[in-house]
């Protein structure tokens, strides 16, 4: 059915520690403030469908791949009681491993760290896929360390498919373009997880987050930080300054003709699931 809109310990899983690319974004940097954006966008709707996918596969093993501070996988139900956590950032890890003895953690590249065969139940990356070397060597890998009839969830947005607006775009030049491109469509993510062998492989709207800000608030945004989400830290801090002088501007200009500025903020975050069925 198609529906569109290593090591760990005793398991196998070895440690390998690799530097940052360039045109990364230093999570290392970011790794201490990182979580303040679940105060403001605590992503409800992504952490249930977590839990339901726990519970309907009967998952004890569960990887997150690009698991950042852990806050999914910290909130997964008690019956998945080996939980491991793969990331880049030595920071964001420092970050992850304050939320619980009993998490697992392997610093290394999406790719890059040899799970044996059949290790996990569930497989999972949230908001994370576009910063993977290989996706889709990352679906194919994954499709390996499932045990027959586990599952492999990608959940995130895709810029591609129209739905939302988000100001960051439309104030920021260049934002749009680069997601463009270190974005997987979810077309192309079915189409990888249906080449290599996952069936069957659905899709369903997991959130919504719909924020505008009107007005002066926008400058009160905390994902206007420049910190605060890739899209703006991957930016020079000349082009930065270039886009709150538009939004100055914007503000200034609405002001003069009595009027207030909307500045759009509406996320859609969808969720792929594939099951491996041998």
């Amino acid at each position: 059915m198609l529906s569109l809109p290593s090591a760990m310990g005793d398991d196998g899983v070895s440690l390998t520690r690799l530097g940052s690319s360039p045109g990364r974004v230093d999570y290392d940097r970011i790794a201490d403030t990182y979580d303040r954006r679940y105060a403001h966008s605590p992503m409800h709707g992504v952490a249930g469908a977590l839990r339901s996918l726990v519970e309907a596969l009967r998952a004890t093993r569960v990887l997150e791949i690009g698991c950042g501070t852990a806050r999914y996988l910290a909130d997964l139900p008690p019956e998945a009681a080996r939980r491991c956590g793969l990331d880049l950032s030595a920071g964001m890890l420092e970050q992850a491993r304050q939320r619980g003895a009993e998490l697992r953690f392997v610093q290394a590249r999406a790719g890059q760290a040899p799970f044996a065969e059949g290790a996990f139940d569930l497989i999972f990356c949230v908001n994370a896929i576009h910063h993977f070397d290989d996706p889709r060597g990352f679906v194919e890998g994954a499709y390996r360390s499932l045990r027959p009839g586990g599952a492999l969830a990608v959940i995130g947005s895709d810029p591609h498919d129209g739905h939302g607006a988000s100001y960051i775009y439309d104030y920021f030049e260049g934002t749009l373009e680069t997601d463009l491109q270190r974005f997987p469509s979810w077309g192309t993510i079915v189409d990888w997880m249906v080449r290599t062998g996952f069936e069957p492989v659905w899709f369903r709207w997991v959130e919504r987050i719909h924020d505008p800000k009107i007005g002066r608030e926008v400058l009160d945004d905390p994902f206007l930080r420049k910190d605060a989400c890739s899209q703006l830290a991957l930016l020079s801090d000349e082009a930065y300054a270039a886009g709150l002088r538009r939004i100055e501007s914007a503000l200034e200009q609405a002001a003069a003709a009595g009027e207030e500025t909307v500045f759009p903020a509406d996320i859609h975050i969808g969720a792929i699931t594939g099951r491996r069925t041998s």
